[in-house]
């Protein structure tokens, strides 16, 4: 069954189709385009999707959505964000599945694809969920948009920087099941404070369909400014977290440096399962599935087993193999993104692993005017984790340098570039890398450098 025909996109969009077509997929970036696919030609303010037209074709697209005339297959309509906004409605007006909304300053992509794996491993081919990191004002409805008809599952991430925005995406989602992974100091450059952030995530509650459950982390100090902003759309609120008090929690959680022992204890039953992902926070992100899982009427045993197969994901905590003339070394890929509290738990983690420890830290972006503290406060957790060398990259990294002076070995660069050089010179065999900070800095470079990609 195609994914969408010309007439229901025309109908949908209130567009005009040249003619029948049908589509397998959507794209709105003409690299992502493959046969029998949907480019969409979004206009950006510095780019416009319609120069990639032919493009797209060449690649095998079947059809283009635009708003102005084209040669081949097309539907024309007066704006295409608009149009692919009412594509994403269409989408989720049709379908039937269970519908989880995914949002948290820490680990929400990460979260959502242990969701994905716990569902698609229950119900084989009938999941979806947003790839990448596709969560904002664009990459939400494309999301929606492409989920098949016959869906049981659909997981989808939304991120924020301003206030409104989870708002706006949450209703397009209309969740069943609304999860918050946790509030800490991200986008801190757009937010008063910490309390304020909280209340950005606290939106998406605001799209949850009628009788639908919040989830919401019990450990977290903004735990009741979250119940609070849930409790006038959720049919219920479920907590998860370490708090034997929350209404799921870990009994047990051994964290070790190949996985995660967890015993949890759910609102219906318990569980006993491994976490694949090492690291302290995997305990809590994994009740957070399993809360979910619950609450979406999932499969808790296939959530477990899911659980142990996961793997990390590029940029966030993929383990990869450095070969060395005289050995192997460890690289633990966390390029994607970075804040204060995923620095503490990704170093935590680094602690745990056997070896001289190198942490290749890149700057933390939009911390506001508190940069350059949170910055400095690295150091004691780069104490406590035993890291032997650190590569600090960035001009914002300065404070963070002088508060190490005397303490360990440090090399301070300006960018990602002199990163990866001055890299390949510092790692020797047996040794466990760590490579984390903002996207913006371009560590994945320095990951790619290392693992020879």
């Amino acid at each position: 069954m195609a994914l969408w025909s010309s007439s229901e996109i025309a109908a949908a969009t209130q567009g005009r189709a040249s003619d029948h077509f049908d589509v397998g997929g959507v794209a709105f970036d003409s690299r992502e385009v493959g046969p029998g696919d949907l480019f969409v030609a979004l206009k950006g303010e510095t780019t416009d999707g319609h120069r990639f037209v032919d493009q797209a074709f060449a690649q095998g697209a079947a059809g283009v959505l635009v708003s102005q005339p084209v040669a081949g297959p097309h539907i024309i309509v007066p704006n295409t964000t608009s149009a692919l906004d009412a594509m994403g409605i269409a989408s989720r007006q049709r379908t039937q599945a269970k519908i989880v909304g995914v949002t948290g300053s820490v680990g929400k992509t990460s979260v959502k694809e242990a969701l994905f794996a716990a569902f698609d491993r229950a119900a084989p081919g009938k999941a979806h969920r947003s790839l990448k990191s596709y969560n904002n004002h664009v990459g939400v409805p494309l999301s929606l948009a492409r989920m098949p008809r016959e869906t049981k599952f659909g997981v989808f991430e939304m991120g924020m920087n301003h206030a409104g925005e989870l708002s706006a995406l949450t209703r397009l989602v209309r969740p069943h099941v609304a999860l918050v992974t946790t509030v800490a100091l991200a986008h801190g450059a757009f937010f008063a404070d910490e309390s304020a952030i909280a209340d950005a995530k606290g939106e998406i509650f605001r799209g949850l369909e009628p009788g639908g459950t919040a989830i919401i982390p019990y450990d977290s100090p903004h735990r009741d400014r979250l119940i609070a902003a849930a409790m006038a759309y959720a049919g219920q609120i479920v907590t998860f977290g370490r708090d034997p008090r929350a209404d799921v929690h870990a009994r047990e959680g051994l964290a070790g440096p190949r996985g995660t022992f967890v015993q949890a204890r759910l609102r219906s039953c318990e569980l006993s399962f491994t976490v694949g992902p090492p690291g302290e926070h995997w305990i809590t992100n994994a009740l957070a599935v399993l809360a979910v899982v619950e609450a979406a009427g999932g499969d808790i045993g296939s959530a477990g087993l899911a659980l142990a197969d996961m793997a990390g994901l590029p940029g966030r905590g993929r383990r990869i193999t450095i070969r060395l003339p005289d050995g192997d070394a460890l690289l633990i890929d966390e390029a994607y993104n970075a804040n204060p509290a995923s620095m503490r738990a990704t170093l935590a983690m680094l602690g745990q692993e056997s070896g001289r420890k190198v942490a290749i830290l890149g700057a933390m972006r939009e911390l506001g005017p508190e940069e350059s503290r949170h910055h400095a406060a690295l150091a004691d957790p780069i104490a406590a984790a035993g890291v032997d060398l650190a590569l600090l990259v960035g001009t914002e990294m300065k404070p963070l340098a002088e508060a190490l002076e005397g303490r360990i070995d440090f090399v301070h660069v300006a960018d990602a570039a002199a990163a990866a050089d001055q890299a390949s010179k510092l790692i020797a065999p047996g040794d466990a890398v760590l490579v984390k900070g903002s996207n913006s800095v371009g560590l994945a470079g320095v990951v790619d450098a290392l693992a020879g990609g």
